[in-house]
């Protein structure tokens, strides 16, 4: 008897570029994902984040957990720059990583350049 639909968790093993962002989602890599992503050195990854979510260290354990391999954290907050709570900037410091909010939009073109530069950079981008 054949397997009923298995949901996997949205994961691309590997580094790529934003090629668009919009309408609630993102391309890269020649396939579209909806949702927000974490774009971190071991891949991308589908990320449960929302406009709506508050933006806690919990959230960004997959960051923390690549931390020796990130030097800086983009983190696109939506349409609009959203400062990031000092916990959460507490936390990604103890890792000693150096994050930078700013739009979804800004963060994605900052992100494609960083990474043409073979820079040390991960992106959390919100879904806009």
């Amino acid at each position: 008897m054949a397997k009923g639909i298995e949901i996997r968790n949205a994961h691309f093993p590997g580094r790529a570029p934003i090629d668009a962002y919009g309408n609630g989602g993102f391309r890269f890599a020649d396939m579209s994902h909806r949702g927000s992503l974490l774009c971190l050195p071991s891949g991308i990854y589908g990320w449960d984040m929302t406009l709506e979510d508050a933006l806690t260290p919990a959230h960004f354990q997959k960051v923390l957990d690549e931390a020796a391999q990130i030097e800086v954290l983009l983190v696109g907050t939506g349409p609009e720059l959203r400062p990031l709570p000092a916990e959460l900037k507490a936390a990604l410091r103890a890792k000693q990583i150096s994050s930078d909010p700013m739009s979804t939009g800004a963060a994605v073109r900052t992100f494609n350049i960083m990474l043409s530069e073979s820079r040390a950079v991960a992106a959390a981008l919100i879904a806009v």
